[in-house]
């Protein structure tokens, strides 16, 4: 059965040493996630731009530790998103097998909402019986 769990983060993106291609970009991420997700996570974030404004990609990973719904452990996400002439679509999915502790088996997918200058997310999840 698929639950939902929803709340807010807060994130620090710091940018890494430069590459010698100035479209390319790699960042640390540093996340603290409030409400049903309680967790700590750092990743790593690779982008790339396109030619014109409004074209760009970005992947990540990030290894989230904490609670969810009261039960301790870890999972990984993986973060794929891409901007083309203004338009956005972003899909994050836990990696397959990434569950540690109560977390262990945990499938889903999460997504980020910005608005009002805050970040928010809600999280599809399902963990084994």
């Amino acid at each position: 059965m698929t639950q939902h769990a929803k709340g807010s983060f807060e994130v620090k993106i710091i940018p890494q040493s430069p590459t010698t291609d100035s479209t390319l970009g790699r960042m640390d991420i540093d996340k603290t996630y409030h409400g049903d997700l309680e967790a700590h996570a750092t990743g790593t974030m690779l982008t790339a731009m396109g030619s014109g404004q409004g074209n760009g990609v970005y992947v990540a990973v990030e290894r989230v530790t904490g609670a969810l719904a009261g039960k301790s452990g870890s999972f990984a996400l993986a973060h794929k998103g891409v901007m083309d002439n203004g338009a956005q679509s972003l899909v994050i999915t836990i990696v397959p097998e990434s569950g540690t502790g109560a977390l262990a088996g945990i499938t889903g997918s999460l997504n980020i909402i910005i608005k009002d200058g805050g970040h928010f997310y809600t999280l599809d999840y399902t963990l084994p019986q």
